[in-house]
């Protein structure tokens, strides 16, 4: 029999998801940017996710190094965090017993400016977009050693306060896709070069996690399909790292694609394609080729919405399991209507002027606004002007910046 949404799913660490539907990473942006702590907002955000109807939940951005944050607000877990919060936090994103797993994960050269004027990164290539980045310094061979061995520091941790597991963060133009596209990683040391070389921190980031973390927890990774960049890492690489990713044992490989260069994250769909499959899930031919090559339970995110296409891509195998991430901003109820049968798409639909610089940030602020007011306790209101969501957008990543750089010096 075919699979179906609601039904359940083992992955290979025994851990049990209780549908085919997950909350895919966002980031939340209500850490304080003082401390950087988890806190009582995360707690009543994640309650909120939590009692939706997920299968599985992701949890947004936890990096691994607070001199180099993707935003102002992340999480980050070190010496300086509060262990009981971090307990707290985990009995929350799993309080109605669906699994959740923390997206660990380092910025590398896409580290706010806010938050350094001196990001490192594989190699000294500027993030050429928003001039938010400033130019990275490339990192010396035990800097690059030392940081794999953070990933796995951070997640033994979060699973020890009690999360199912963890999903390194490989897309998107964060630090580990930086070292495996040739376009970022101009290194000829053991970290550069060959495919091999590029994938290698990657590997040891994670066969790093898993010895810290053991068998029974798990383990995922966010991978690009591409980049989408002439130069930049390709979809033969793709499948070729998720070939060496399936031997070090990983639990769920999800499928994503682009950067902050190239952003096919918010929308690489072909409107005049006649195939609403292929309209919606930008990243299904590459999932449907992964699915000939590995074994790896496969997660899709990236642009689906309605339960038809839901429905088809997982009866069929292409994958899995169904990613969510900006329906759920407005939507949270969003898994347990399409589960019922009572929604048959998902409503979402972000300001937008058509001007696509203007609308990136529209729509960025406009669903961090829709986070913030679950984490205040309220429900997501889709009539926020978009004047609000531009000025949540352009302010609040410079005001948190602003109290950092005054805590620092206090």
């Amino acid at each position: 029999m075919a699979p179906r949404l609601d039904d359940s799913l083992s992955l290979p660490c025994g851990l049990t998801l209780g549908n085919r539907l997950a909350k895919a990473a966002m980031t939340e942006c209500v850490a304080d940017p003082r401390d950087n702590q988890p806190n009582a907002r995360h707690e009543t955000l994640y309650r909120r996710w939590a009692r939706g109807g997920l299968g599985l939940v992701v949890t947004g951005n936890v990096m691994v190094d607070r001199r180099y944050l993707e935003r102002t607000t992340n999480v980050v877990i070190d010496e300086h965090t509060d262990r009981a919060a971090l307990r707290r936090w985990a009995e929350a994103a799993q309080s109605d017993g669906v699994p959740a797993l923390v997206q660990v994960n380092h910025a590398g050269r896409q580290c706010s400016r806010f938050v350094s004027r001196r990001p490192v990164a594989p190699s000294e290539v500027q993030v050429k977009v928003f001039g938010s980045f400033a130019k990275p310094r490339a990192l010396e061979d035990h800097e690059v050693d030392a940081i794999a061995t953070r990933f796995a520091e951070v997640a033994r941790d979060v699973v020890d306060a009690g999360f199912a597991g963890v999903q390194v963060h490989a897309a998107h133009g964060y630090l580990a896709n930086q070292f495996l596209s040739p376009r970022t990683n101009l290194r000829d040391d053991r970290w550069g070069g060959s495919l091999e070389n590029r994938a290698r921190f990657l590997l040891e980031a994670v066969r790093r996690t898993r010895a810290a973390i053991g068998p029974k927890a798990a383990l995922s990774v966010k991978l690009n399909s591409a980049d989408f960049q002439r130069g930049g890492f390709e979809e033969d690489d793709a499948v070729q790292v998720a070939r060496w990713l399936e031997a070090e044992g990983i639990d769920l490989l999800e499928v994503s694609g682009g950067n902050y260069e190239s952003p096919a994250l918010m929308g690489m769909a072909d409107e005049r394609s006649e195939s609403t499959k292929k309209r919606e899930a930008y990243f299904l031919d590459f999932a449907v080729r992964l699915r000939r090559e590995v074994r790896t339970p496969l997660m899709l995110t990236g642009g689906l919405r309605s339960a038809d296409v839901m429905r088809s891509i997982v009866a069929d195998g292409s994958v899995d399991v169904v990613g969510l991430a900006r329906p759920l901003a407005l939507e949270p109820d969003l898994p347990r209507g399409l589960l019922r049968g009572d929604v048959e798409r998902s409503a979402m639909r972000a300001p937008r002027t058509g001007w696509k610089a203007l609308d990136a940030m529209i729509e960025a602020g406009w669903y961090g606004l829709q986070i913030a007011r679950m984490a205040d306790g309220k429900e997501p209101d889709p009539n926020l002007a978009r004047w609000r969501a531009v000025a949540s957008y352009l302010g609040d990543e410079s005001v948190h910046g602003l109290q950092r750089k005054v805590c620092s010096r206090v």
